[in-house]
Parts: C-alpha cells; sequence; structure tokens
C-alpha cells in the first residue's frame, strides 16, 4: 500500500511537471517598430558616425519550454554612414593642405539572425532574455558614386517581456543590443575597423498560434 501511495504520488508530480511545461509552450509571430541608437568610432584614420533611425522587426519565434526557446528574426532600417577624417598628415613638402571632404552614403541595412530564447511565463506575463547570430547587409541607395555594399557578422543580445491581453494576442516590450564591425561603404575612406554597438529598444505585438 505504501509503494503504491508512492508511485501515485511520483506519477501526479511527473504529469503536473508535464502540464506546466505544455503550458509554457509557445508559438507566435511578431512585429516591432524600434529605434537603432548609434554611438561614433575611429580607427585607420576615420571617424565613422552611423545616424540613428527607425525600423521594424519581424519575429518568428517558438518556446518549447522555460529554459529553451527560439526564434528567426528580419530587422530593416535606415543606416546612413558618415565618414571624416579623424587624423590627416599633409604630404611631405606640401602645406598648408587640406583633409579629404567629409562622405555621408544613403544606405539600408538588412538583418537575419536566429536567437536563443529563455522565458518564465507568470500569469499574463512572459519575461524573456535572448542570445544569437546572423548577418548585417548595408546596401547603398542606388545612383551614389564611390559607394559600395557590405556583409558583416552581427552579434545580438536582448531582454524583453510580452503581456497577453488577448488569448491569441499581446505586447512585446523589448531591448536588442547589436554588436558588429563597422562597413566600409565608400572608396573614399577607410573603415574605422571598430567593433560598433546598435541599441534598439523597441514597442510590438504578437500573435500566438
Amino acid at each position: 500500500m505504501r509503494f503504491t501511495w508512492i508511485r501515485s504520488a511520483v506519477l501526479c508530480a511527473t504529469l503536473a511537471a508535464l502540464g506546466a511545461v505544455l503550458a509554457s509552450a509557445q508559438t507566435d509571430v511578431a512585429l516591432s517598430v524600434y529605434g537603432a541608437f548609434n554611438g561614433t568610432s575611429t580607427g585607420n584614420g576615420t571617424a565613422q558616425s552611423p545616424a540613428n533611425a527607425a525600423g521594424g522587426l519581424i519575429e518568428l519565434r517558438h518556446i518549447s519550454s522555460p529554459l529553451f526557446g527560439y526564434e528567426a528574426t528580419y530587422a530593416f532600417n535606415r543606416a546612413n554612414q558618415n565618414y571624416s577624417a579623424n587624423s590627416y598628415a599633409c604630404p611631405v613638402g606640401i602645406s598648408p593642405c587640406n583633409p579629404p571632404t567629409p562622405a555621408s552614403i544613403s544606405a539600408n541595412a538588412h538583418e537575419i539572425t536566429g536567437d536563443w530564447v529563455v522565458s518564465l511565463p507568470l500569469a499574463n506575463l512572459r519575461p524573456f532574455a535572448l542570445a544569437g547570430a546572423g548577418l548585417l547587409l548595408d546596401e547603398p541607395t542606388s545612383g551614389q558614386s564611390n559607394a559600395s555594399s557590405a556583409t558583416k557578422a552581427v552579434f545580438v543580445y536582448g531582454a524583453g517581456v510580452d503581456w497577453g491581453l488577448l488569448p491569441h494576442l499581446g505586447l512585446r516590450l523589448q531591448y536588442r543590443g547589436n554588436l558588429y564591425k563597422a562597413p566600409d561603404l565608400t572608396s573614399r575612406f577607410h573603415s574605422t575597423g571598430a567593433f560598433l554597438h546598435t541599441a534598439e529598444p523597441m514597442i510590438g505585438a504578437y500573435f500566438r498560434f
């Protein structure tokens, strides 16, 4: 009788744990808008300043359990780059001389990533954290001379919360940070070669299947 009771208790605990895992499972698609905020980097005699811009993010996310989830993302934003001489030495025997004229390249940024997601369901809230990697493609707009595209690896991290409003619909508030090497989009200047950081606070909505 005692062993029967123990087996029953273990079975109930197992079913409860399985039910909690299944209840925490979630597959959703989300659309967010964000601001992309950048800093200035220097190197190779160049000062490079990406312009701040607005953008949009699409996420397809599946969460199997609190410790295991994954997502695929696509993001787009304007990524204009401003280049200027950070240090310039006049050629020998020529003085005075002027540094190169600053260059501005109008470009679009396309970002594709795959991310690992951990989360914890709490009533109608689900805090989460993520980390991942992918590709960042900078494409200058047409009609610009001395401009070329660049593709860089990008590392992503972030955190946020899903707020369920309806059974299949909710808000997603999150912050994402991107780390990547400065793109070289013009032949008039060298890229700084430095790592750049883009901060992206976001707000969006998700639909849960």
